[in-house]
């Protein structure tokens, strides 16, 4: 009996030290060039690229299927959306996007994509499995920002010059709020319990946070960085963490991401990252979150537990979107 305790605990001892052996799963990091029609692949776990995949003209908005296995990639130049298979980068079918198809989210059950097309003021949906369009829905001047409620209710899309974010129902395909908000909102994004909506205006150099069951104003979010002209401060992607007590805010020619404590909406800090940050993404454990700088064509690696900028990784040119695989 004694032998056989100490044999089941050397096994046991053996399998966890070869368990500790193997490196964590690594994310795969997907980002957008715009000016080079390239999507760079970055390893999470050795924050290095390990290939450049081409695509289509002027790839910007990227999004990922729930489970891994397609990339969704905006190639706005080619007014389609390309689908490339996650383990082969080989582009398998492309989805009628509607014309100039800028951003884009999916819906929680992955079944519908909803895209802005900033030429045509429309959001086209379409969908993933049958790969036809469903509907376009006539929205504001020069869309952009989408977003999708976590219970897949609610679509919301911000139109650069008309100046508003539009809440439409994702059943009937109406809108039934409009909610004026500062200068040129460029992103939308909501608490993952759905509690709230933040939405970024460039121009105006805010963040409003909305009400999503009254479409009131909570609050607006401004920036104030030492040395930084007011004007370079514009406000474009925003993420917000999973238990909703942080939001970081790319703005733009600041070259600043901000760190914003989302229950109390005060400014914690401004990291500072390459030129003209752009998009944003975490890693699914939220490890880190990376972001877009478009001048310096770099990605930026912010530690987020310790909300600082760990590391600038090379891309490609102009780097616009970014996405990271869910497992």
């Amino acid at each position: 009996m004694r032998k056989t305790r100490l044999a089941l605990i050397a096994g046991v001892a053996a399998t966890t030290a070869l368990v500790g052996t193997v490196p964590a799963s690594a994310y795969m990091i997907y980002v957008t060039n715009e000016k080079d029609n390239t999507m760079s692949v970055i390893d999470s776990n050795t924050l290095e690229v390990v290939k450049t995949v081409k695509t289509g003209q002027r790839p910007r908005g990227i999004t990922i299927s729930h489970d891994g296995k397609e990339i969704y990639v905006c190639a706005s130049d080619d007014d389609t959306v390309e689908v490339f298979d996650a383990e082969t980068l080989q582009v398998t079918h492309t989805l009628p996007s509607g014309p100039d198809p800028e951003l884009f989210v999916l819906a929680p059950d992955g079944e519908h994509l909803y895209i802005a097309n900033e030429d045509d003021n429309l959001v086209t949906i379409v969908d993933t499995k049958k790969h036809t369009m469903v509907n376009e829905v006539p929205v504001g001047v020069e869309p952009e920002g989408m977003a999708v409620s976590p219970d897949g209710k609610v679509i919301i899309n911000t139109s650069e010059t008309t100046n508003m974010a539009h809440f439409i129902d994702s059943e009937t395909h109406e809108i039934f709020a409009n909610v004026l908000v500062d200068a040129r909102p460029r992103y939308a994004e909501f608490k993952a319990d759905g509690s709230e909506l933040w939405v970024s205006a460039e121009i105006g150099g805010t963040v409003h946070v909305i009400d999503p069951k009254t479409q009131e104003i909570l609050k607006n979010i401004k920036f104030e960085i030492a040395g930084v002209s007011p004007e370079a401060i514009q406000p474009v992607g925003v993420k917000l963490t999973k238990d909703g007590k942080f939001g970081f805010v790319a703005l733009g020619p600041s070259n600043r991401v901000a760190v914003i404590d989302a229950t109390t909406y005060e400014v914690v800090d401004y990291l500072l990252v390459g030129q003209r940050v752009w998009q944003l993404a975490f890693t699914p454990d939220e490890k880190y979150l990376i972001s877009t700088n478009g001048v310096s064509n770099d990605v930026s690696i912010i530690d987020v537990a310790n909300k600082e900028v760990i590391k600038s990784i090379t891309v490609g040119s102009y780097p616009w979107g970014v996405v990271v695989s869910p497992n």
